[in-house]
């Protein structure tokens, strides 16, 4: 896909527009450190704070909805793409490599303060002791709508490249594994959210159930770390979706399978797409690296292990509450096991530095830590 280039010069940036009714469009940030710098595991969680507070700066309505909104969210942000490497408890970025950053936007309103946004950029994204300079941003994903989308050529057969760690919430779980109705499930919300022409959609999915097909794919899962607490394990890799003959009964269908295909990279896939989840490309690729560094994927794993041992002790609360806590004590637990103090742990998880304090204490009681 074609980009649109927006340089960055001395602080001064070329403009960059688009029109007034564009509904999507797709961000990429080159960024670089001048010297090595250590990261913690859960940076995403700074990336996504980062990004609400740009809002909060001008638009401070707009933050509260995108933080706090009951629909879908209107973004999705990326992990940092380039050279990380697991550093002791830490991650470190090294001095002087591009690392790439892809923030997309799914409504006219937040793309419209994007537009003001990007041609007054700050001078570099602030992530704890770490602070990553901005030296390009360019335009990944053309500014398009949904109407365009929906009116563009029919696609048949579909591929898709899941770059980063994409799952699904199935009975309290995750499913990490690409069910067509799952996977256009996930483009049917955000699209029944901000299209303005909602579908039927359990008819819709009824449909996608007796009519996609799954041609080819290769994947691969790993365990990774997922937003402000928990864990998930996801897949990434190719998938090839295809209709059958019978599929096209409902031309209207049809046109919507076509058009949420390509709405799927700017909506990403799945959940946690707000912290790096469910990255998702156009297009066959047979690369399927599972690129998790040690020091995450060692979190992600104590933090699920800590889960499932907190879980089983409340079983006889049971329900979500229970499951919840479970998670809370786990990710607050594994963190400081990791280093982390409490106080910088609460500010991540945006809860009372008390509360976090006492979770700990419980946490460690329960296994028997002194």
């Amino acid at each position: 896909m074609a980009r649109i280039l927006k340089k960055k010069v001395n602080h001064q940036t070329t403009q960059l527009n688009w029109s007034s009714t564009t509904e999507l469009v797709g961000l990429e940030f080159e960024l670089v450190t001048k010297v090595d710098v250590s990261l913690y595991p859960q940076y995403t969680i700074g990336l996504h704070a980062w990004f609400l507070d740009q809002v909060r700066s001008t638009d401070p309505e707009l933050s509260a909805y995108l933080h706090d909104g009951e629909s879908e969210k209107p973004f999705t942000i990326s992990a940092l793409d380039g050279e990380l490497v697991s550093s002791g408890k830490q991650l470190k970025l090294l001095a002087n490599k591009t690392y790439r950053w892809y923030v997309t936007a799914l409504s006219n309103r937040l793309i419209q303060w994007l537009a003001e946004w990007i041609n007054n950029l700050p001078s570099e994204v602030s992530l704890r002791n770490a602070p990553l300079q901005i030296i390009a941003c360019h335009v990944i994903f053309l500014p398009t709508t949904y109407e365009q989308l929906l009116n563009s050529p029919l696609e048949q057969t579909l591929a898709l490249h899941f770059l980063s760690p994409t799952s699904f919430r199935r009975k309290g779980h995750h499913l990490p594994l690409p069910v067509p109705v799952n996977i256009f499930h996930s483009y049917l919300r955000r699209w029944n959210d901000f299209a303005g022409t909602p579908i039927d959609q359990d008819s819709f999915l009824a449909w996608v159930d007796d009519c996609v097909l799954i041609t080819r794919h290769q994947i691969a899962s790993a365990k990774v770390l997922a937003g402000k607490k928990g864990a998930v394990t996801g897949f990434t890799g190719a998938v090839e979706f295809s209709l059958t003959k019978e599929a096209s009964q409902q031309p209207e269908f049809c046109q919507l399978f076509s058009a949420l295909g390509k709405l799927a990279p700017y909506c990403g896939t799945g959940h946690k797409t707000t912290f790096g989840l469910g990255q998702t490309r156009w297009g066959w690729s047979s690369k399927v690296v599972v690129d998790v560094p040690d020091v995450q994927s060692l979190l992600a794993n104590r933090i699920e292990e800590l889960t499932e041992i907190f879980t089983a002790q409340r079983k006889r609360t049971g329900g979500d509450r229970a499951i919840e806590v479970a998670s809370k004590w786990a990710t607050i637990l594994a963190r400081r096991e990791m280093g982390e103090s409490l106080q910088l742990v609460a500010q991540d998880l945006q809860m009372p530095y008390e509360t976090v304090k006492t979770y700990a204490k419980l946490a460690r009681k329960a296994l028997k830590v002194e």
